[in-house]
């Protein structure tokens, strides 16, 4: 992909917040899996299921390894991080709140962390209660320690915004959070792929990420939950594989992790992701935090020197993102004119237009980094978006 020409161009990939490349390796492990052995998991006791299903429960325990999980028994296979979410609304949340509780989040959240509490607000009659940001993007842990009240029940933020690449200090929020004895649920899906991730060293209860932002296949995703939480919460969908026995009267479940599993899985999809991980395990995260660092602040700089160019957000800690909008033009032009060059970048409100609204912008153009990335491409997109200020006038 990254060796194509778009309109004529050498393609440079600035969009991989949205979504990543895949490395041949997850590639092939796909297609080996459909070419090769394709079969149901837990359910035969034929060759080829066996296969499969040792091929994805070892996805599972080496997506445990990545993240430093306890037990493979606390990896939930979803088929998003937005599933994820929706997975701890409906099982944690409609088991352990009642009305008049707060659930807190942040005014850089996108769309998957705000809309399921919603809904449950509107079930439950709970209260959502927001921690702002300034003109930065930034949110104060004065504000966190403010708004953690006696009725709140859940801290749920993400790590890194989508939108601005603002990393926030989710190791001091989490703390705080335990202190006052307030769940916590972190949106991982903007960390994953950028630095090392330690759920242990964390000390949330809950984190979500989803396969496609971190070099895997679409339409797989993770809750990583911590073990005790995870078996005192119901079911959340009902089905195959989710059950132990079932009859016209009761239907007791399955254990951990098939019981938030119901029906046939994306095994494609989890073997994909373990593959995923063992590439990212193979470069050292690490290595990539401290290249990709390097890397972005030279993007933020390059894009800061261009007339006519705003940069969305300065946070102080940023992480492969960086939005931007172009005085007298639209975003969407803005992308548009870049495709023309074969510059790919993002445009749009990102699934966050609280933060579009709290920057009173309709949108933004954003462009993010991936490992592949070096300063090549930031140079290429400098010379492409003076291009197109120029033609524009």
């Amino acid at each position: 992909m990254l060796e194509r020409s778009v309109h004529g161009k050498p393609l440079v990939y600035l969009d991989s917040a949205a979504t990543t490349p895949k490395p041949q390796a997850v590639i092939d492990a796909i297609d080996a899996h459909y070419s090769m052995g394709t079969a149901n998991v837990h359910r035969a006791a034929h060759e080829l299921s066996v296969e499969a299903t040792e091929a994805f429960e070892s996805a599972r325990r080496r997506i445990g390894e990545f993240i430093k999980a306890d037990s493979s028994n606390e990896i939930i296979f979803t088929r998003s991080a937005t599933e994820a979410i929706n997975l701890v609304a409906n099982a944690w949340g409609t088991s352990s709140l009642e009305q008049g509780d707060e659930i807190l989040i942040t005014a850089m959240e996108h769309h998957a962390n705000i809309v399921p509490w919603q809904l449950l607000q509107e079930r439950l009659g709970i209260e959502l209660k927001v921690i702002p940001i300034d003109g930065d993007g930034m949110l104060s842990l004065d504000d966190v320690k403010s708004l953690l009240g006696s009725r709140t029940r859940l801290l749920s933020a993400t790590w890194v915004s989508n939108a601005t690449g603002t990393v926030n200090p989710i190791h001091e929020m989490v703390a705080m959070a335990r202190e006052a004895g307030v769940a916590t649920l972190v949106d991982a899906t903007q960390a994953l792929p950028h630095q090392p991730v330690d759920v242990q060293s964390l000390g949330s209860d809950f984190i979500v990420f989803s396969g496609h932002k971190m070099y895997g296949p679409t339409g797989i995703g993770c809750l990583w939950g911590r073990e005790a939480m995870l078996e005192a919460m119901p079911p959340w969908q009902g089905g195959g594989d989710m059950i132990e026995q079932v009859t016209f009267d009761k239907t007791t479940f399955n254990r951990l992790p098939w019981k938030f599993e119901a029906g046939t899985p994306h095994i494609a999809g989890a073997i994909g992701l373990g593959a995923a991980v063992d590439w990212l395990s193979n470069l050292g995260m690490e290595a990539v935090a401290a290249s990709e660092a390097a890397l972005v602040e030279k993007l933020a700089a390059t894009l800061d020197a261009i007339p006519r160019v705003d940069l969305i957000g300065r946070p102080t800690h940023r992480a492969a993102a960086v939005s931007f909008m172009v005085e007298g033009l639209h975003p969407h032009d803005v992308g548009t004119m870049l495709d023309q060059h074969g510059v790919a970048i993002r445009t749009g409100h990102h699934c966050a237009q609280p933060t579009m609204q709290h920057f009173n912008v309709p949108a933004t153009a954003r462009a993010s980094l991936g490992v592949f990335n070096d300063d090549s491409d930031i140079e290429a997109l400098d010379k492409a978006l003076r291009r197109v200020i120029e033609v524009f006038g």
